[in-house]
């Protein structure tokens, strides 16, 4: 054999050697790793949109394939199961939109009870003369406890629990997810205008009220879901019960006529495996149309369900010990059985006296704790030195008697300061400092006083029920009042009555009242002091707060051919003339072009002194 394997090959080879063909590459069969295509569809699996969609399509099989009979029973179990894990994360949850899923998991638990009750309907009409195991044992097991040895009773059962789902909690879940669905889209815009007041007032911030803008449009559209998706509970009863009567007849039809059983036999079988299958999954329709219900109720609530009922249920003792009360005289009624009244009259009773006692006690501690705040002392919080040793750039100080300028509650004074700062940012291009207002008990009553960097600058006397009545010509007032001079620019003037307030604007004279007199007199106090108010820490922020165009000039200008110092000194003598430096980037273009022509100049003197 050997020798025949080596002239096929074209050589020799020694004996006892064994000789093989190669087979060409081109065609050899590739491998296959199993292994790892097997990681690959694991990898696949772990990914939970994958697993989600195949779990759909298993679903989607179940309403096309028959089912065994040991696959339905697992089908079964996972479908009760599934039904209890949603009524426990209801139960459990602080709010609804902790569990914002609850529509989808909705329709994907109808879709599967709906799918099951297709199969079994399947197995009952395919096999249901073998037999009450035809459709498994937990169709079976149900049938056979609930009803016992007589059908009837199972159907009655059934019956109640259907219209108990139909009528009772599926019909109010309905309601309750239509009138909230309503409701939150119509406070929509209410809620919306006060996440906008909060983020105005600076109670939140941008991040925050974006967040509750999510949430509040989550809210809606979460609503809006469980409005329609309500209607998934409500059609999952009435296929149920329609499902269990096409089965109970489709059944006796079939025993009667295809298999030759009695009227009985096939209206004991098919009825309890009809019934047996209503059961197995109205049950779980009637745990999930309870967890609808209670899904669309929570409505306020912020705590779970038992801490939110416990303490809504202990919040008044009465209530506990009138309970206790009525339930004592029932169990005195003859011929009621006393046992379980007494029990309950005992446990209310109980209920009550303990709450009551926490209550009594919870008092008396919060009545100690406020003594003991009453009687500690508040400690007097001693002013920072740096406070002390801090300056005013500009301070206004007011007798006691024209305290009613800032306190009443039109606050003319404080608006006409405000309006003074945007005047004078808006026409010279400065920015006044804070204008701190404070009272002097050491002032006249009617006198106000005006400090630049804690140097008094001007005073006045004022009638703070008056007017103030100037002639702009010049010439004697001709009404009657109180002759004075104005405050800012001691020009003759005269307080009046407001009563002749029209008469003296007729007469063409200048009306104004008291706020507006020291308005002027601290306008022209502050533009005659601006190049001093003028500090670098003001400098610095007007260079910070010009545009992104112009902070590229800043960076050449500014400190390679004058210092921040340099334009203050600038600015000052600017202001010192009246000159606006609004136009400040215009001002720094001037500096720029002007600065190498002064170097020039200067090295030109320098050299001249040097020869």
């Amino acid at each position: 054999m050997a020798e025949q394997a080596a002239e096929s090959t074209g050589g020799t080879a020694p004996a006892g050697t064994a000789v093989t063909q190669e087979t060409p590459r081109a065609l050899a069969a590739p491998a296959i790793d199993f292994g790892d295509v097997g990681g690959r569809v694991l990898d696949s699996l772990k990914r939970g949109d994958l697993g989600f969609a195949i779990g759909l399509v298993l679903i989607m099989v179940v309403l096309i394939m028959p089912l065994p009979a040991w696959l339905l029973d697992i089908a079964l179990a996972l479908s009760i199961t599934l039904a209890v894990l949603i009524l426990m994360t209801v139960v459990f949850i602080r709010k609804a939109m902790e569990f914002n899923a609850f529509p989808v998991v909705l329709l994907i638990a109808t879709l599967l009870r709906l799918a099951l009750n297709l199969a079994a309907t399947r197995l009952i009409l395919s096999h249901g003369h073998e037999g009450t195991a035809a459709a498994g044992h937990v169709i079976q097991a149900f049938g056979g406890f609930i009803m016992g040895d007589n059908f009837v009773i199972g159907v009655i059962v059934f019956s109640i629990l259907t219209l108990v789902n139909f009528m009772v909690i599926t019909k109010g879940s309905t309601r309750i997810a239509e009138v909230t669905a309503r409701f939150t889209r119509d406070a929509m815009p209410g809620k919306q205008m006060a996440i906008d007041a909060d983020l105005s007032a600076g109670l939140i911030d941008e991040q925050e009220a974006k967040i509750r803008r999510e949430d509040l449009q989550k809210e809606s559209d979460f609503f809006g879901a469980m409005d329609g998706a309500s209607k998934f509970v409500r059609g999952d009863a009435v296929a149920g019960l329609i499902i269990t009567a096409i089965n109970v007849i489709g059944g006796l039809i079939i025993g009667m006529v295809q298999r030759d059983m009695q009227f009985a036999d096939a209206a004991d079988t098919f009825t309890r495996l009809s019934v047996g299958d209503g059961l197995v999954t109205q049950i779980p329709a009637l745990i999930v149309s309870t967890a609808a219900g209670i899904m669309v109720s929570k409505g306020g609530l912020k705590d779970t369900m038992d801490v939110a009922i416990g303490t809504q249920f202990t919040r008044y003792p009465k209530a506990l010990g009138m309970s206790a009360l009525l339930a004592t005289a029932l169990a005195l009624l003859p011929g009621t059985p006393a046992l379980p009244f007494l029990l309950l009259a005992f446990a209310a009773g109980s209920c009550a006296a303990y709450v009551t006692w926490q209550n009594n006690q919870s008092a008396a501690k919060k009545s100690q704790l406020d003594q003991i705040k009453a009687k500690q002392e508040v400690p007097v919080q001693e002013e920072p030195i740096s406070q002390a040793m801090k300056i005013d750039m500009v301070r206004l100080e007011l007798g006691y008697g024209l305290l009613s300028l800032i306190n009443n509650e039109n606050r003319r004074l404080t608006d006409q300061i405000k309006s003074l700062r945007c005047a004078l940012a808006t026409d010279m291009g400065f920015v006044m400092p804070a204008v701190r207002i404070q009272d002097n008990m050491q002032l006249p009553a009617n006198s106000y006083a005006v400090y630049i960097e804690e140097v008094e600058v001007g005073k006045g006397d004022l009638r703070p029920n008056m007017l103030l009545v100037m002639d702009p010509r010049g010439e004697e007032i001709s009404l009657p009042g109180e002759r004075t001079k104005e405050p800012t620019f001691g020009l003759p003037a005269l307080w009046i009555d407001p009563a002749n307030r029209e008469e003296a604007l007729f007469r063409g004279y200048t009306v104004v009242d008291p706020p507006t007199v020291i308005t002027t007199h601290l306008t022209e106090v502050v533009r005659d002091n601006m190049s001093e108010l003028l500090s670098y820490t003001e400098t610095q922020k007007l260079l910070n707060e010009l545009d992104k165009d112009q902070q590229k000039l800043i960076a050449e200008v500014v400190p390679s051919q004058i210092t921040v110092a340099g334009i203050q000194r600038v600015l000052q003598n600017l202001l010192n003339e009246r000159i606006s430096v609004r136009d400040l980037a215009t001002i720094l273009e001037g500096i720029s072009a002007r600065i190498p022509r002064m170097n020039i100049e200067v090295a030109r003197m320098l050299s001249s002194i040097q020869t």
